[in-house]
């Protein structure tokens, strides 16, 4: 998820950990521990100066159960040495560091975990992507109940029964969300199946996730033997269906998905991807389809895409942003998502 919920929930695996002995610092402590897994992004662009292959390094390595346990003894020790001299001598133990940092960097990955964009838990066992689909990447509902918890904590004393409630209160009241959006997941998944057929669509597959900040509009994309079916659906809709489906023909791609690198962003997208002409020379558009449309009724509204290129003999890309007129506000860039929102 966010960066804010990660912080928010390490900062809350600190103070369980080691809130009664050293208080807030804890929470600080968790709190870095719940973002080291994220480090990877700007490790990525470390290593590797070929953008595809540093995005497929994000939520690898460093968010998989081995990076946890390994982390758990190195940043255990390290942070133990620094922090147990002078007067807090003998305050903690190594063993409290390294619960801290095992909770903090394991919570990590298991959250994101719940969200569509895939994390290699298994790495370097297994390359699988799990990826529940039940929770946006930033979803308020979440977060802000779970982060106020954590700031009222910090006012109490470190040995008060009324700072373990507090904390108690955030984790229960984002679990509960959690398990919230996993029946909505289940639901939804259901409206979509019944949806396909009574529109006779035979698809081979599909995926729900819900849009940007929020659990109540849904959208899942199907494939079928020539054409990908996108849809909306809202938990306000007035009927139990999803009414219209944007329709993708699938065409032959004007690029080798087979290339070493290309078939690392077919790998990425679990093959569901449209790549089209871009309009600028030997530039493509690639389309990620897991996504949803950032206007429901334009199926060329993809908001999260790339422009494909060769560089130096090998396929690059860059982020790539969908065309607005210099106008725009960012009122009318989420009206249509809002509209649909509300309902039909």
């Amino acid at each position: 998820m966010d960066s804010l919920t990660q912080i928010v929930l390490g900062a809350a695996c600190g103070e369980a950990v080691l809130g009664k002995k050293i208080g807030n610092k804890a929470l600080l402590f968790g709190a870095i521990g719940g973002t080291i897994p994220d480090l990877d992004v700007f490790v990525g662009n470390l290593i590797y100066d070929n953008q595809i292959q540093a995005m497929m390094f994000h939520r690898g390595f460093m968010h998989s159960v081995l990076f946890s346990i390994l982390g758990t003894f190195v940043f255990g020790w390290l942070i133990y040495k620094l922090y147990n001299f002078g007067k807090r001598l003998g305050t903690t133990t190594l063993k409290d560091w390294q619960k801290l940092f095992f909770w903090s960097l394991l919570t990590h990955p298991i959250l994101d975990c719940f969200t569509p964009y895939g994390t290699q838990l298994f790495y370097p066992f297994s390359d699988y992507r799990v990826a529940f689909n039940n929770i946006a990447v930033v979803d308020p509902l979440y977060t802000v109940p779970f982060l106020i918890s954590m700031i009222v904590l910090m006012f109490f004393n470190r040995k008060t029964l009324k700072r373990r409630r507090w904390l108690k209160i955030g984790v229960g009241i984002s679990s509960a969300y959690m398990l919230f959006t996993l029946g909505n997941k289940f639901y939804v998944n259901s409206i979509f199946e019944k949806s396909f057929q009574s529109k006779n669509i035979l698809v081979s597959r599909f995926r729900t996730q819900p849009t940007i900040l929020n659990n109540i509009l849904w959208y899942g994309v199907a494939e079928t033997d020539d054409a990908f079916y996108l849809g909306f659906y809202s938990l306000l809709d007035s009927e139990n269906t999803v009414k219209d489906f944007q329709i993708i023909k699938k065409e032959k791609s004007p690029v080798p998905m087979d290339d070493e690198d290309l078939s690392l962003l077919a790998w990425f997208s679990d093959d569901f991807y449209h790549v089209i002409p871009s309009g600028e020379k030997r530039m493509y558009l690639y389309k990620d389809l897991r996504y949803p449309l950032l206007n429901p009724e334009d199926k060329n509204s993809s908001l999260f895409s790339f422009r494909i290129f060769k560089n130096n003999g090998r396929w690059d890309m860059k982020n790539s942003s969908p065309d607005f007129d210099k106008n725009t506000t960012a009122k009318d860039l989420f009206q249509p998502m809002i509209k649909r929102l509300k309902g039909l």
